[in-house]
């Protein structure tokens, strides 16, 4: 199969899941994740009809980004884990960051930005599973654990406030299950916060990044408006 049949295929999927879920399917953009692909395969996408795609290292994209030379508009997406020393290289890179998952960092990038001038989109990174190897700001039990639910409004509010940033919303990593079924109550959970989160903090968060290669049909039927995928695309690395 061509890079084109896959996102075709790709494509009819997130069709499927929006019909079924009652949605318009252009609510939803897909995302290729082209970490640790060449630019060439990058420019069969866009070819194929792809303008949004995923990097999560910042070394990498230094010289990838430039190599991707086309006339089509591209919007870069950070996907991954951004170390501090890091964040200065962020802004020239990439439109909109998915992994903003410290108020140090969010703190960072802004000052960064009221540098630069301009905003830059970012989604606040949400360990809603608990898993102790993935990022974010823990929010795992937020809806019973009222010591938590305490810290993730606090954090949220710092970040939301910040200038520079434009918060879109929520991004987050299932665990790898055996059924994308059993994802679905982390994609429901990731909702529900960023609903509960909008109306208590008076901000518009309409953006939810969930969802990838096995998972993004459940992703996409509770809610997600971003979904990152590779494999499914580009193929195995």
């Amino acid at each position: 199969m061509s890079i084109a049949d896959n996102i075709q295929r790709v494509q009819a999927n997130i069709t499927a899941a929006c019909e079924r879920a009652g949605r318009d399917p252009a609510a939803v953009t897909l995302i290729a994740v082209s970490k640790t692909h060449p630019a060439s395969m990058i420019l069969e996408a866009v070819e194929a009809g792809l303008q949004h795609f995923g990097e999560n290292r910042v070394e990498e994209s230094e010289s990838k980004i430039p190599a991707v030379n086309v006339d089509t508009p591209i919007t870069w997406h950070m996907i991954g884990h951004i170390q501090s020393r890091k964040a200065k290289d962020i802004p020239p890179l990439f439109q909109v960051v998915h992994s903003v998952d410290t108020v140090k960092l969010a703190d960072k990038l802004s000052r960064l930005m009221i540098e630069r001038g301009g905003q830059l989109d970012v989604l606040i990174e949400v360990n809603i599973s608990g898993e102790e190897s993935k990022s974010g700001v823990a929010a795992s039990g937020w809806q019973t654990d009222p010591r938590t639910r305490d810290r993730v409004w606090d954090e949220m509010r710092q970040i939301v406030a910040l200038p520079g940033l434009n918060v879109r919303g929520l991004m987050t990593m299932a665990p790898v299950v055996p059924t994308m079924e059993e994802s679905r109550p982390v994609f429901v959970a990731l909702r529900d916060l960023r609903d509960r989160l909008s109306e208590s903090l008076g901000v518009p968060l309409p953006d939810l990044s969930m969802g990838m290669t096995d998972d993004y049909p459940v992703a996409i039927e509770e809610g997600a408006t971003l979904v990152r995928i590779g494999r499914a695309i580009f193929g195995e690395r």
